[in-house]
């Protein structure tokens, strides 16, 4: 069973940045893939974010593209999500999640391990 630790979050005005780090417990890191979602008040968890194995593919939800960078380093089993110019609306719980299969996903039901989130909140 996978274990997932989030941290990185917190608060920062409008056109910031946080850096968003999941250190995850496994045997064989390297043959799971790794997302980002995120979950908003009164809102519908919604990817953020995905990366193969390998790390070389990556996938992004269109509100961020461009702003936020996914990213792994296999050795420290642990995922990252950089975040440029923040907005506002990027303000929500976000959870990093874990999925078997070693292509990139972006749907939540092929997740079986979820950490318990970290809090962004952005300022205008």
């Amino acid at each position: 069973q996978a274990r997932l630790v989030e941290s990185g979050g917190g608060l920062v005005q409008a056109g910031g940045s946080l850096r968003l780090s999941c250190a995850v417990s496994v045997v064989n890191f390297n043959r799971y893939s790794m997302a980002w979602f995120r979950q908003a008040p009164g809102k519908e968890r919604e990817f953020v974010a995905a990366v193969d194995f390998s790390g070389r593919i990556t996938d992004y939800a269109v509100s961020v593209k461009g702003r936020f960078t996914i990213s792994r380093d296999n050795a420290r089993n642990t995922v990252f999500l950089q975040m440029d110019s923040l907005e506002p609306e990027d303000t929500a719980n976000y959870y990093c999640a874990a999925s078997f299969s070693p292509k990139v996903v972006r749907t939540a039901s092929a997740f079986g391990a979820w950490g318990q989130g970290t809090q962004v909140t952005v300022s205008s």
